[in-house]
């Protein structure tokens, strides 16, 4: 009988998490009491905004990035909701924008200083209305410029052009089986890696198929480059699980694997760089690290790190963000609420050779660039994101040259596709949810 080794070989197998220290962390951020599944943190290399607890209203604190330490409790905040912020998303090709939604029924792009918000931010560059209920997600365009999604609590998933369009526009999304449509209310949004799909789950209110009860999914996120797509929620049995399944057939998962019986949502993150995947559970103090591949197995679990202090929520810096110098493959922002403190935590592989750049830990990755503008997008376009090195002084060529657009033509595409009532859109044939399964969903954008 011959030996082999229990250990898979990896070279993230000794991957660590190294927290910073108190002075190199954001100490006295009042971070929002808000109950809402969402992270109230987002991050880019300029600054870090965190959803912070504030009277009258909603607010959030813009930080630049190396402002660590004690924050002045008087520090200005951007704080022109009447309700409770619940996200916040910077925009991935601009690091001076960032959008918020909150409880008021809007979504505001508010433009940020080069030196940072020196007084309360109060007027919004654009206030986007549409829905009727409390806003709970936004997420960006992966490769589209200036292209924002929302989702809200009146079942309506909607998008803007944050320049061009004066208010939302409404995209059909219900959830169907064989006899009845029925609305849902999102719970977790994912795009895939050129933005012509997006995954979806949804708590429907209406309706339910009792046979695809075996998954409770909540949270769902593309694995780009591995044509898989990973959820996060409960089993029958109420221990929190992950299920892997293949995009173009839901109708059944590939692998699915109970963690524990903790009740915190888990919220996962995933590295197309390094195809490594991070869950992190609402309320807890640790974080397990696997690495995913496109063939069975599929997951392998590496380990995780572990801390004593409970997460509220947690934000992500952009790989270009990232110490490369240092090996570090990833970056957390915890929100520590019982200290009121953001504590930044590297994800760092260990390399003998310290400062010099690892070729094999930083390929290619997305870069700060649109690979096309939202007209573009209106005329049935799809594009992969532009990429560039992590490594110093290398510029690479934007592989979409710049074409002048069409502007009738996206004007009556514009009209078309989105000024319509779900009825008309319905009567043409436009429908947009693919696949049903367990609560997850799969959405296609059919230009017209």
């Amino acid at each position: 009988m011959s030996w082999r080794s229990s250990f898979r070989c990896s070279k993230f197998r000794h991957i660590f998490g190294k927290p910073a220290t108190k002075e190199h962390s954001y100490d006295g951020v009042p971070i929002t009491r808000s109950v809402h599944d969402n992270h109230y943190c987002s991050a880019n290399p300029c600054f870090i905004a965190v959803v912070t607890e504030c009277a009258g209203g909603g607010s959030f604190l813009v930080l630049p990035i190396h402002h660590t330490g004690r924050v002045d409790p008087q520090h200005p905040r951007v704080c022109g909701h009447s309700g409770r912020v619940l996200d916040v998303k910077w925009n991935p090709f601009d690091d001076y924008c960032i959008a918020s939604c909150s409880e008021d029924c809007t979504v505001k792009i508010w433009d940020i200083p080069i030196c940072g918000v020196q007084q309360n931010l109060t007027k919004a560059r654009k206030t986007l209305i549409g829905h009727s209920r409390r806003v709970g997600l936004i997420e960006w365009h992966p490769t589209a410029e200036n292209l924002l999604l929302s989702a809200a609590y009146d079942y309506k998933v909607s998008a803007n052009h944050i320049t061009l369009w004066p208010k939302w526009v409404p995209f059909i999304f219900m959830k169907r089986n064989s006899h009845c449509f029925c609305f849902a209310l999102l719970l977790s949004v994912s795009f895939n890696s050129d933005g012509s799909r997006l995954a979806v789950t949804s708590k429907d209110r209406q309706c339910h198929d009792r046979k695809f009860n075996s998954h409770k999914a909540n949270k769902v996120l593309y694995i780009v480059g591995l044509k898989l797509l990973l959820s996060t929620g409960s089993s029958p049995w109420n221990h929190r699980q992950i299920v892997l399944w293949d995009p173009d057939d839901l109708s059944e998962p590939l692998y699915e694997e109970d963690l524990d019986g903790s009740a915190g949502v888990l919220f996962p993150f995933y590295d197309p760089d390094t195809h490594m995947l991070y869950l992190a559970g609402k309320g807890d103090g640790n974080i397990r690290y696997y690495e995913l591949s496109a063939e069975k197995p599929y997951i392998s679990y590496l380990t995780e790190y572990r801390s004593l202090l409970p997460q509220k929520g947690l934000g992500v810096m952009p790989k270009r963000g990232l110490d490369v110098s240092a090996c570090e493959i990833f970056r957390f922002y915890r929100l520590i609420a019982i200290k009121d403190l953001v504590e930044p935590l590297s994800m760092i592989v260990p390399r003998k050779e310290s400062g010099i750049f690892q070729e094999d830990l930083y390929p290619m990755t997305a870069g700060n660039q649109a690979a096309m503008t939202a007209q573009e997008w209106l005329l049935g376009v799809n594009k992969g994101p532009v990429l560039m090195s992590l490594k110093p002084e290398t510029r690479v060529a934007n592989p979409y040259p710049e074409t002048p657009g069409e502007k009738g033509m996206v004007r009556q595409l514009s009209s078309l596709r989105f000024q319509r009532s779900p009825a008309a859109v319905t009567e043409i044939g436009q429908e947009f949810v693919e696949e049903v399964k367990c609560d997850l969903v799969i959405l296609s954008y059919i230009a017209m």
